[in-house]
């Protein structure tokens, strides 16, 4: 089915389901729509400044998922349990892609990973020092890291579907993403959770049973009173995972065996998370957060046999498994006061975050120092921090019958800071047998930064907003929102929202918006350089990446970065009759200029691009560009119900879908007067935006308690994924697949939850890696699949509650 096809009946479902709902609502009525009694906690403060407005009463759709949900997972990372329970977010596992397989970016309706903003309690959290740039999907992007945060840390979690630059600034261009974290002066709880892999791996060459991965997860948090009327939340959390692998054999040894891995890195990391709000008085409030995580993970770059040219027999006779070790450092601190000012509530705050990244090059060597090469190298640091100052001022005022108008006006001032440090001189250098052109330098598998990478940037930005929501009628409301932003190296940029809903009856309502949007450059994208072993084709390349400024770069095509902008567009339904509600919001995303990674342009592309990269010592070069536009069309449809009964227990239902078609329509252009032209952007670049995501995921989940006992059963259906090659014939998809996941749990007190569960019970994988495709056994699977390809996960968890 072609992108056009596709779009159109996305955009057909959207308007038949509105219709039929429109049709099934009760007649017009004069009265002001209430809440339900649902007995749902779920008033949000994400996509509005008005208070008190529910998930189901807003003008945008807004996802709520809550401490609970995220507990009744066997998974414990963030990132993971958010993928489960939101139907357009996606978390893949990808794996030998240098950091990205430690630092893994989630995607919001298959967008780039940048281009989804996330707040913690609604300020703006600070990206990692990673940029991707390896061959995973979001290739070319500097996210943020989900999983820095702690489940336990967090009282729920609100995901705006909806583009919000106008709102909150760059990067909300797909939405919204904001984690509130826990407010408690008393009480605790802790959770210990136990799980391993229990598969049965069937690879395009073998099929093995496997027992690993074996994780261990311990989470506590505490509420203590401060003085009479303040609170002090503190919450740790020690995660120790082993490592996974679903490599195929590789027929290169005889007999064939395994030589690689292929799958999740070893991780042992430890969070601390502290949130704390205090009353100073006459109406004012003191309140701050800061938190801390060090993480150690390791995984593998493809193997060196014993007749590698780059191998030296003398360390290693057997041939090498290079280990890229990522030690992730993340700080983050705010400190804030809230209280009225003339009639206005006001709200200031000041954030700080840090993140630096340590790479390890383990289990390697540099072949031009022979035998006398180290095996352990450090191969430097990357360093991203942000100091963000926000004012908020918001006021109501009673201006006609219907409620108030409610005013919001803001600052936000913002200092970020990027920075790469050396590594080891035997990291990147060549050693006294360098004259030996086939031999590779610097660290195998991974590469160390070397001192001409050192950078040490930074930039400001000050933005401004106006943020109104009024009342037309009982039944009308609209919003608007204007914001104007100033970067110090890339210029301005104002962006605005128009968001409507018509209220028909207290069960049923339509809802809208149109707005502009923006992502500036990171600095990451901007300043990042390096040199790398890539693989194409089975090969490693040393390739060199530049900044859009590196003479190299400009003689290649490249131009100096400017900001994405984008225009979205939604309209909705929202349904509610008694314990059953629904909301089906279309929506459409016209992205310009977008930022990506270009193509590895090889010296052996002309003797000009030779004469290039030759002094430099590498084989090929990539650098960032802007000129990629996309159009992406969807639906998002959430449907709940609530059963209640005195013989059966109590029951929860959700159904939640995404439909969501991602269209390339230019790619950029090269400015170079080389000629011939090196192409900037290819077809698997292409084809990994439109295809490296599903199109389809729709999941299905009840939940039941009754006295002591609890059940969760939940099967989550996936559209197929391509993840492409240079032809159409070295492509491979995962192909649509069901995952199931249980869990059973039992108090046997008031204070004691036992749980048993399975994810993925029934073993169920992506489509293997074609034999044909997988020379060296590498990979097994596609790591683009939407759900991993680890397996079946059997855990154990005991929680505790005083």
């Amino acid at each position: 089915m072609t992108h056009a096809n596709t779009s159109y009946r996305l955009l057909l479902l959207a308007a038949a389901s509105g219709a039929a709902f429109a049709g099934a609502a009760p007649a017009l009525a004069q009265t002001a729509p209430q809440e339900p009694e649902t007995g749902v906690e779920d008033v949000i403060v994400t996509g509005t400044r008005a208070p008190n407005r529910s998930r189901l009463d807003t003008l945008s759709p807004v996802d709520v998922v809550t401490a609970e949900d995220l507990q009744n997972r066997g998974t414990t990372e963030l990132a993971s349990a958010l993928a489960q329970s939101v139907p357009s977010l996606t978390f893949q596992r990808p794996a030998v892609t240098d950091g990205t397989d430690s630092i893994r970016p989630a995607t919001l309706r298959g967008l780039s990973p940048d281009q989804t903003l996330v707040l913690v309690n609604s300020a703006r959290r600070h990206a990692s020092a990673l940029v991707n740039v390896n061959g995973s999907v979001g290739r070319g992007s500097a996210a943020v890291d989900l999983n820095t945060i702690p489940t336990g840390a967090l009282d729920r979690i609100e995901v705006l579907r909806d583009g919000a630059s106008a709102q909150y600034g760059s990067d909300a261009i797909a939405g919204v993403i904001n984690l509130r974290l826990r407010e408690a002066d008393s009480g605790g709880g802790a959770t210990f959770t136990a799980g391993q892999y229990y598969t049965t791996v069937d690879t395009a060459r073998t099929e093995r049973d496997e027992q690993d991965g074996a994780s261990l997860t311990a989470s506590v948090w505490q509420g203590f009173a401060l003085g009479g009327d303040g609170f002090v939340t503190l919450s740790a959390e020690l995660v120790s995972r082993d490592p996974t692998n679903r490599s195929d054999l590789d027929p290169r040894v005889t007999p064939n065996a395994v030589t690689a891995r292929f799958g999740d890195p070893e991780v042992d990391q430890w969070t601390v998370f502290a949130n704390a709000g205090k009353p100073l008085g006459s109406g004012w409030e003191a309140y701050g957060w800061a938190g801390y995580q060090d993480r150690e993970s390791e995984s593998a770059a493809f193997p060196r046999l014993p007749n590698n040219t780059n191998n030296v027999p003398a360390i290693y006779p057997d041939g090498f498994l290079p280990l890229i070790a990522v030690n992730s450092r993340d700080l983050s601190l705010a400190g804030g006061v809230r209280g009225g000012i003339g009639g206005w509530d006001a709200d200031f705050n000041l954030v700080y975050g840090r993140n630096a990244l340590d790479f390890r090059t383990e289990n390697s060597l540099n072949s031009t120092y022979g035998g006398a090469s180290p095996t352990s190298f450090d191969s430097g640091a990357l360093i991203y921090d942000q100091l963000v100052f926000g004012a908020d001022l918001a006021r109501r005022y009673e201006v006609g019958l219907y409620g108030p108008l409610n005013v919001a006006v803001g600052l936000e001032a913002r200092r970020e800071g990027y920075q790469i440090e050396a590594g080891q001189p035997e990291s990147w250098d060549r050693g006294p047998l360098g004259g030996n052109t086939a031999l590779a330098g610097g660290a195998q598998g991974f590469v160390g930064f070397q001192p001409s990478n050192e950078v040490d940037e930074d930039r400001t930005a000050v933005g401004v907003y106006l943020d109104v929501e009024a009342p037309v009628t009982d039944q009308f409301t609209v919003a608007g929102a204007v914001r104007f932003e100033d970067y110090s190296d890339f210029g301005t940029a104002t962006t605005g929202k128009l968001s409507a809903r018509y209220d028909f009856t207290p069960a049923f309502a339509l809802r809208g918006s149109v707005s502009t949007g923006f992502r500036a450059p990171s600095l990451q994208q901007s300043h990042f350089t390096s040199t790398a072993s890539v693989i194409q084709n089975g090969a490693v390349v040393e390739t060199g990446a530049f900044p859009a400024t590196h003479p190299v770069a400009a003689a290649l095509g490249a131009q100096p970065l400017d900001a994405e902008t984008s225009v979205n567009y939604t309209f909705g339904t929202v349904i509610r009759l008694g314990d059953f509600d629904l909301t089906v919001d279309a929506y459409r995303i016209e992205i310009e200029d977008q930022i990506v990674l270009s193509e590895n342009i090889s010296r052996g592309f002309s003797p000009q691009v030779a004469s290039l990269l030759d002094p430099l010592g590498v084989q090929a070069a990539r650098f960032f560009l802007n000129g990629v536009d996309t159009t992406t069309q969807g639906v998002d449809i959430v449907g709940r119900y609530r059963l209640d009964t005195a013989a059966y227990g109590d029951w929860d239902f959700t159904v939640a879908a995404n439909f969501n078609d991602v269209e390339v329509t230019r790619i950029p252009t090269s400015s170079s007067v080389l000629n011939p032209v090196p192409p900037l952007f290819a077809r698997s670049r292409i084809e990994t935006i439109q295809q490296g995501t599903p199109d389809t995921k729709v999941s299905a989940n009840a939940d039941w308690s009754y006295g002591r006992w609890g059940l969760t059963a939940r099967a989550t259906y996936y559209g197929d994924v391509v993840q492409p090659g240079s032809t159409p014939a070295n492509d491979y998809s995962t192909g649509a697949k069901t995952v199931a996941d249980f869990e059973g749990r039992f108090q046997p007190n008031e204070r004691i939850t036992l749980a048993l569960g399975v994810d993925n019970a029934f073993d169920e994988y992506p489509d293997a890696v074609p034999a044909t495709l997988n020379a060296n056994g590498v990979l097994g699977f596609p790591f683009y699949s939407p759900f991993g390809f680890n397996g079946r996960f059997v855990y154990a968890r005991i929680g505790l509650n005083w």
